[in-house]
């Protein structure tokens, strides 16, 4: 159980190359997910190289074949660039443009070309998130707009074009993120909406990114005081299991978005927003930077199994992930 634990992660490296303790959590922890940024990047050569070494170094440890996943969003939030790789307009501008359909379309094809052609297999993308325009909210130029239908009807289009070509979707924040100020990265944002606002409004995206069998789907770090006083979604039973499992009958992945956030770890550690993510119905727990915070996050967990708790749920999540990597991993 020590090693399979390690199929509940997704990890970032430090470096172009990998690195002495990427491989250790490999080895050790049984770590096989990975995420990729810019720091990461520096041509197609060296990133399909990355990739290979990856995909090597689970092989000799007798570890399945990696899920690697990279934020390619377009605008302002992409990890490759020009000149090896296409850059896109924000999302926003894409919707707004006279052939959004042709645009995102193209968008989501090309992407899903240069990703598979480094050895990356997942794009955490389309963000689902329903923005108002105008009044500087936080996802306004990552979202596709402010109307719930239209969002619904565009997401499931790239969603679809991607993973036609072999590239896994994450529909993303869940439940919604469009309404807040404040940006997770730095502080836990406040969506004050109750369950018929979130149902005509936010859920919607989300509803037929289900329907259109989306890979993954990745929770928000807001809180919603109304769906769940206490917990941010993330850490949220009655938001990830009630409400998307329950409610909305989504059996798929769930990732969560980066635990080393300022929502979260101004609020508690990142060992621990692991163990509560976990236990609140996350599959696959994203921890972005720092290796001894993975190390810690995997020992909570295994601590946790080893006193007789969790053994169904990790089994159950460890289904899911295997469901994606048989589909779009290449071993």
């Amino acid at each position: 159980m020590h090693t399979e634990l390690g199929g509940l992660f997704m990890v970032g490296l430090p470096a172009t190359e990998l690195d002495a303790s990427t491989l250790e959590l490999i080895e050790r922890q049984g770590i096989h997910n990975f995420i990729l940024f810019k720091r990461n990047v520096a041509d197609p050569a060296q990133v399909r190289r990355l990739c290979r070494d990856l995909a090597a170094a689970c092989r000799r440890a007798g570890l399945p074949a990696p899920l690697v996943s990279i934020d390619q969003e377009g605008g302002s939030v992409a990890r490759l660039k020009a000149p090896h790789f296409t850059e896109f307009a924000d999302a926003r501008n894409l919707a707004d443009c006279g052939d959004a359909e042709g645009a995102l379309a193209g968008y989501a094809r090309t992407c899903a070309r240069e990703l598979l052609d480094i050895g990356v297999n997942m794009n955490l993308a389309p963000v689902l998130d329903v923005c108002p325009g105008g009044q500087g909210l936080v996802m306004e130029r990552r979202s596709l707009g402010e109307d719930p239908g239209r969002v619904a009807r565009l997401g499931s289009l790239v969603i679809g074009e991607m993973q036609a070509l072999g590239v896994a979707a994450c529909a993303k924040h869940f439940p919604g993120l469009g309404a807040a100020a404040l940006d997770p990265h730095e502080v836990r944002p406040v969506v004050d909406r109750g369950a018929e606002e979130m149902e005509a409004c936010d859920l919607r995206p989300f509803r037929a990114a289900i329907a259109a069998g989306v890979a993954a789907v990745m929770t928000s770090h807001t809180l919603y005081p109304r769906l769940d006083p206490e917990q941010p979604a993330t850490l949220s039973a009655p938001i990830l299991t009630g409400l998307l499992r329950g409610k909305l009958g989504y059996s798929g992945l769930v990732v969560t978005d980066d635990l080393e956030m300022g929502a979260i770890e101004n609020e508690g550690t990142v060992a621990d927003a692991a163990l509560r993510a976990f236990a609140a119905g996350a599959d696959l727990l994203l921890i972005c930077q720092e290796h001894d915070k993975v190390r810690a996050a995997h020992a909570n967990l295994l601590a946790e199994v080893e006193e007789g708790r969790f053994e169904h749920r990790v089994r159950e999540s460890l289904r899911r992930i295997a469901a994606v990597r048989q589909r779009f991993a290449r071993g």
